[in-house]
């Protein structure tokens, strides 16, 4: 019946939804070669042929999961203009630890876990970084943070202390003596990061 249609509709894509939770559980776990399809549809508690019905296999999953992530990933920028730099930053903490799995994925795509085009993916971060510098300038010489430090540093500084607690959490827990997805950690290095960057508030 027509009326029966959005219903379906609605339970197919919350489905999809489980299957791609389950993956990014697995995939951030296990990373990519370690990952399995019958794992996921484990957690997901669907046949492990739906996964190929909607996204053709593992690695259809894991590209779901990254355009997904692409999606997210200007919050990841460091110094984004639309906000001031404190708030972004906060922002890319925030998107990195309240839900660690995708900077996971990218912790393993770093040391080679990737099937796809490597090449395309490393140009691709190589943009991503070369814009979060430039951002960094430009605040740099508008004054909004001081300019004692290069911003090739600066943005690198930014970047490590998000991802930091994901690929070491462990060195985290040993200098701070907090979880290190925890709003404390965030707070701490937040207000570090200003006195160390000498940020003017508005």
């Amino acid at each position: 019946m027509p009326e029966d249609q959005p219903q379906a509709t609605s339970k197919a894509a919350r489905t999809r939804e489980r299957i791609l939770d389950a993956a990014l559980d697995e995939f951030s776990a296990k990373g990519y070669s370690g990952a399995r399809t019958a794992a996921i549809a484990k957690r997901a508690g669907v046949n492990v042929q739906l996964i190929s019905y909607y996204f053709g296999g593992k690695e259809g999953l894991l590209e779901e999961l990254l355009s997904g992530w692409q999606e997210r990933r200007s919050k990841l920028v460091p110094a984004s203009k639309a906000e001031p730099f404190l708030e972004s930053f906060r922002m890319v903490l925030n998107a990195t630890l309240r839900d660690p799995r995708r900077a996971r994925l990218v912790v393993w795509q770093a040391l080679g876990d990737y099937p796809g085009d490597t090449e395309a993916l490393a140009r691709e971060w190589r943009t991503v970084a070369a814009a979060a510098v430039e951002q960094t300038r430009a605040r740099q010489a508008s004054g909004e943070i001081g300019d004692g430090h290069p911003p090739e540093f600066v943005t690198l500084l930014s970047f490590l202390l998000a991802f930091a607690p994901v690929a070491l959490p462990q060195v985290i827990e040993g200098i701070y003596d907090v979880d290190p997805l925890s709003e404390e950690y965030r707070q701490r290095v937040s207000e570090a990061l200003s006195a160390f960057l000498d940020v003017r508030h508005a």
